[in-house]
């Protein structure tokens, strides 16, 4: 198993302890859990510049790397319901897992057809999005990140949520040969 694989096994392996942070009741969990957040955040951007500088891009990675991500994400915001962080709500949730079963299906089709589709640019703008949001409602919850009648996390959640949909509908469109209904 390549170095790139091997970071996004460890991306999976940090999301539990990402959570374990963020829902126990110690001192300061939530700079605990930011810390895991970044690092496996860390691991998503180094791992696809690995496998393309070195040409070791896999199927497996092809493959996994956006589930880990997706995996990330989706914890990340599931433990913010959780605790009831402002601005992330069941209807924020459901768009975003929506999203992501349905692009995931798609590829479920594509592998079927002996094709592996592998992130698009919205999609990648997608997670980095994701990330940036959900890094910053973490820094929220240690310091707020209200300015004023300016709510900063307030507009990520809605950007983050347009760039979900509207990625969502492209890589639908782009991919739409792929639904032929048999």
């Amino acid at each position: 198993m390549n170095i790139p694989n091997k970071l996004t096994l460890l991306r999976i392996i940090l999301i539990p302890i990402f959570v374990f942070f963020m829902l126990c009741n110690i001192k300061n969990n939530v700079i605990y859990a930011l810390a895991v957040f970044v690092l496996a955040s860390l691991t998503d951007a180094l791992d696809g510049y690995l496998a393309r500088k070195y040409k070791q891009v896999t199927t497996f990675g092809k493959l996994m790397d956006p589930i880990a991500d997706k995996m990330l994400t989706i914890s990340a915001l599931i433990c913010f319901l959780e605790l009831d962080v402002r601005f992330i709500n069941s209807a924020v949730l459901i768009l975003i897992i929506f999203r992501e079963f349905i692009i995931t299906g798609l590829r479920l089709i594509a592998i079927s057809e002996n094709k592996v589709i592998a992130a698009g640019s919205w999609g990648k703008l997608k997670t980095i999005f994701q990330i940036i949001t959900i890094i910053a409602v973490m820094l929220d919850m240690i310091v707020s990140l209200k300015f004023g009648s300016f709510d900063l996390i307030m507009w990520l959640v809605i950007v983050m949520v347009v760039i979900t949909v509207y990625s969502g509908i492209e890589y639908l469109i782009s991919n739409i040969q792929l639904l032929k209904f048999k």
